[in-house]
């Protein structure tokens, strides 16, 4: 019987292998921490499916079920890559919601907020920043894409997981990008960077938008960069009611996955069905009246 045992160097050739396969640099990363995390897990022990098993009922009592299919199909991945498929396991099956939960639903006059609050800091980029992630439904990783270059053509060539699509700006947005690069002094290149030059990470991102959150009075849990994506399908979607050119934007493989991305809040659902005006209230009431008169 075989024996497998993780090692630093297996882990080191499998995100060559990512690279090499030219998997993007989040998804590298991502496969890599949960890699990294179950390693430390089995803790120099031998590799098994049982062993498997065990860590996927752990994460399920510490992680929602589409975190532990992220953690999951990093692993199983992994473990194609070093010819352990005895080892692979099955992900969590998750019935799809008709519904998006309320508590998570970013609304637009939330957004709204947080771009005021952020004006009122006096914090230009992170203003600019989300209305650029918003206006535009582009990653947050994708926010390097956006250049001074990109804003003079108004359209950005966006290169992600092996796809090059197009992400038009509008002539509102491309003006503001442009007199915000002309004050920073950023004549070329990417217009989001640090003092340093560098580009913005997501994680200074998210911690930004965190206290963002808490400034506007909006749950911190809805406030975070994807969510801004999310919202951006939900208004598209509710103006054009265009599913598949939705999913071009957006840069889906999958039409299934823009459907996950323009589900609202059965809050909003029930404010949609009180509009269809379908009941006869006042009719009603003064038939069943009458007749128990009678």
């Amino acid at each position: 019987m075989k024996t497998y045992i993780i090692t630093d160097q297996l882990v080191d050739a499998y995100v060559l292998w990512m690279r090499e396969n030219e998997k993007s640099r989040s998804t590298i990363q991502k496969y890599c921490h949960y890699v990294r995390q179950f390693q430390e897990y089995a803790g120099g022990r031998a590799i098994h499916k049982g062993m498997v098993m065990d860590w996927k009922e752990e994460l399920k009592t510490e992680l929602a079920p589409m975190t532990v299919n992220g953690a999951l199909a990093a692993l199983n991945s992994f473990f194609r890559f070093a010819t352990w498929d005895s080892c692979t396991v099955r992900l969590i099956r998750i019935s799809r919601s008709v519904f998006c939960p309320e508590q998570k639903e970013l609304s637009k006059e939330e957004y709204r907020r947080l771009i005021r609050v952020a004006g009122e800091k006096g914090d230009e980029r992170m203003c600019l920043l989300l209305q650029t992630l918003c206006s535009t439904g582009i990653r947050v990783s994708e926010l390097p894409f956006i250049t001074v270059e990109a804003v003079e053509r108004q359209c950005a060539e966006v290169d992600c997981k092996g796809k090059v699509r197009r992400i038009f700006m509008t002539a509102q947005l491309c003006r503001m990008l442009r007199d915000y690069a002309a004050r920073r002094n950023i004549l070329r290149g990417i217009i989001f960077v640090t003092r340093n030059g560098n580009p913005m990470d997501r994680s200074n991102i998210w911690r930004e938008m965190k206290k963002l959150a808490m400034l506007a009075g909006v749950e911190k849990k809805k406030v975070f960069p994807h969510n801004l994506r999310h919202l951006f399908a939900r208004m598209y979607y509710s103006q054009e009611k265009d599913l598949l050119r939705l999913s071009e934007v957006l840069g889906h493989s999958s039409i299934d996955t823009t459907r996950i991305y323009t589900m609202e809040s059965g809050k909003s659902h029930l404010r949609q069905l009180e509009q269809l005006d379908l009941l006869a209230e006042d009719t009603t009431e003064s038939f069943f009246c009458c007749k128990t008169l009678n």
